[in-house]
């Protein structure tokens, strides 16, 4: 019969399953049990193994079973499902260069298959997940930044296009809080010029962050600190124009009261210029 046969592969595949369960690390290494050599079992087992390892949070077994199916079955659908399936074992197991590698290998020689999305989104998950502090270096961040921009402009009907679009905006925001931390830093020792040159890069190029309305404001401590008080005045318009409801609007009305002084836009400064072409859409 048709389904005796069916049974008989079933529980030959289980066997094969469970012999491997009790592998040890030379047998990790391409023996298996009983010094029986992992050539012996099937794709499909070596890969069913690899399925256990993961389902017991051994993610670096798992990634060796998955990576042992790439090197005995080349070329192989299982091949193929293995090495996705590697990409993830390295990248739950933090193993980011590991998962990346895998990530693009995949990408590389399945470009046109349905996991190329998920493939690219690991990939870009590997620098997003190292993203940790603003004061850490933000080359990973740019690396992230492109990753998650290509998953969003190759794939944008795929569901990991939403999640991208996410911590693509989160990531933008990580590198614009690098620059209020170099900022503020800067502002605090008295360095006002160095200062300024930060902020003015959050609001001419991160202006669509959580960080600009801030930026705003510390130009106007900062122009005003060197009597730059057009500048100022202008600054704290721009905030007012955007951001009227929000304490640093507050702060920077207050500062100027201080001095006699209110929020005003003047021509010929780089705010004005900035306020014309992304407030009023007038490039000129």
């Amino acid at each position: 019969m048709a389904g005796g046969g069916s049974r008989t592969a079933l529980i030959g595949a289980t066997l094969g399953v469970v012999a491997l369960a009790g592998c040890s690390e030379l047998e990790r290494k391409g023996v298996g049990p009983g010094g029986v050599p992992l050539e012996s079992y099937t794709a499909e087992q070596i890969f069913e193994r690899g399925e256990y390892e993961l389902s017991n949070k051994d993610y670096e077994d798992g990634a060796l079973y998955f990576s042992e199916i790439e090197r005995l079955y080349p070329y192989s659908e299982w091949a193929k499902r293995a090495l996705i399936m590697q990409a993830y074992a390295h990248h739950q197991d933090k193993k980011y260069e590991d998962a990346r590698a895998a990530a693009q290998r995949f990408i590389d020689f399945y470009p046109a298959d349905d996991d190329a999305a998920y493939a690219q989104y690991l990939l870009a998950l590997s620098y997003y997940d190292q993203i940790e502090l603003v004061g850490r270096d933000q080359g990973l961040t740019f690396q992230a930044l492109q990753a998650l921009r290509t998953v969003i402009e190759r794939y944008p009907d795929s569901e990991y296009a939403r999640s991208s679009i996410l911590k693509f905006d989160l990531a933008f925001d990580h590198l614009a809080g690098k620059e209020m931390e170099i900022g503020r830093y800067y502002l605090k020792r008295d360095h006002f010029t160095a200062a300024i040159n930060r902020f003015r890069v959050v609001v001419e190029d991160f202006q669509t962050t959580t960080h600009t309305p801030e930026a705003l404001h510390r130009l106007v401590e900062a122009y005003l600190s060197l009597g730059l008080v057009e500048e100022a005045q202008t600054a704290a318009a721009v905030l007012g124009h955007n951001y009227q409801s929000s304490d640093w609007y507050e702060d920077s009305y207050s500062l100027l009261r201080g001095q006699g002084l209110e929020p005003k836009f003047f021509r010929g400064n780089w705010l004005a210029a900035a306020y014309r072409q992304t407030i009023k859409g007038e490039w000129l």
